[in-house]
């Protein structure tokens, strides 16, 4: 029989996304439930949740401009697998360190979620849910590809004034957050999103505030388009992110438990 470290277990807090991740079909991931063509690629991102000193939160950040492909876009740690790797949790172990100085050992993977497909990159990506029992200093690692590190309260991201949708010149509208002066749209958000509804954090916001993407943010993602375009052709399925789809705000909702620093867990 296995005893587990004291600290280690996930928190109560903690506990619905675990359960909810458990559950999750490929089928509610949206726009990036597509089948991947044969040839895909496999990465991993770290969605790591920790104790911060007002609440839960979500270790971000935000990739160096200097970047081909999603430059200076807030982001989950992450990034491809590598052979050795051993699975998406050792992938997004891995990456983590590299980018962000991350101690491994601080980490406790508690679950899953099902295998999500970027079209535009040709990514299949598993991220992978942590928590952070022990954390460590954290910060660029990395400065080829990473421009900082934020901790950012899961209590920040469900507060419907910090949530709006996005739109990008090529159609694409979706789900974004305004936090820590970062606008996180694309992928990130959309997974950011999910978690709040699995956690049942999430909170009424009006999706109907549709904003465009900053001038910034769309000259970023245009030079990784223009990239992939110089590629010789690949057959895929029609980009997910070329098209708007629709979007529907969560209810019924559940509204964030109040956290208390002191309490167990």
């Amino acid at each position: 029989m296995s005893v587990e470290p004291p600290g280690t277990r996930p928190p109560e807090w903690l506990q619905p996304l675990v359960d909810a991740a458990v559950l999750a079909r490929s089928s509610d991931l949206g726009r990036w439930a597509a089948v991947p063509p044969d040839g895909a690629r496999s990465a991993a991102v770290l969605v790591l949740f920790a104790r911060g000193s007002v609440g839960p939160d979500l270790l971000l950040i935000e990739r160096s401009e200097a970047l081909r492909n999603h430059a200076g876009q807030p982001a989950f740690p992450g990034g491809a697998a590598d052979p050795t790797d051993g699975g998406p949790t050792g992938t997004a172990l891995r990456e983590a360190a590299e980018e962000v100085g991350l101690d491994p050992s601080g980490v406790t993977v508690v679950a899953l979620l099902p295998e999500m497909y970027l079209p535009p990159t040709g990514f299949v990506v598993t991220p992978v849910i942590g928590w952070w029992h022990a954390p460590s200093a954290v910060g660029v690692a990395d400065p080829v590809e990473v421009a900082r590190v934020e901790r950012v309260p899961v209590a920040e991201l469900a507060d419907p004034a910090n949530r709006f949708r996005v739109s990008h010149p090529s159609g694409f509208v979706g789900p974004a957050f305004a936090v820590r002066g970062m606008t996180v749209w694309g992928f990130t958000a959309g997974l950011i999103d999910w978690l709040l509804m699995l956690g049942g954090w999430a909170l009424p916001w009006n999706a109907d505030d549709i904003r465009q993407l900053p001038r910034r943010a769309v000259e970023l993602a245009s030079r990784g388009r223009a990239a992939r375009d110089a590629q010789p052709p690949v057959e895929r399925p029609a980009p997910a992110d070329d098209t708007v789809a629709p979007y529907e705000p969560v209810t019924p909702y559940q509204p964030i438990t109040p956290y208390d620093p002191g309490s167990r867990g």
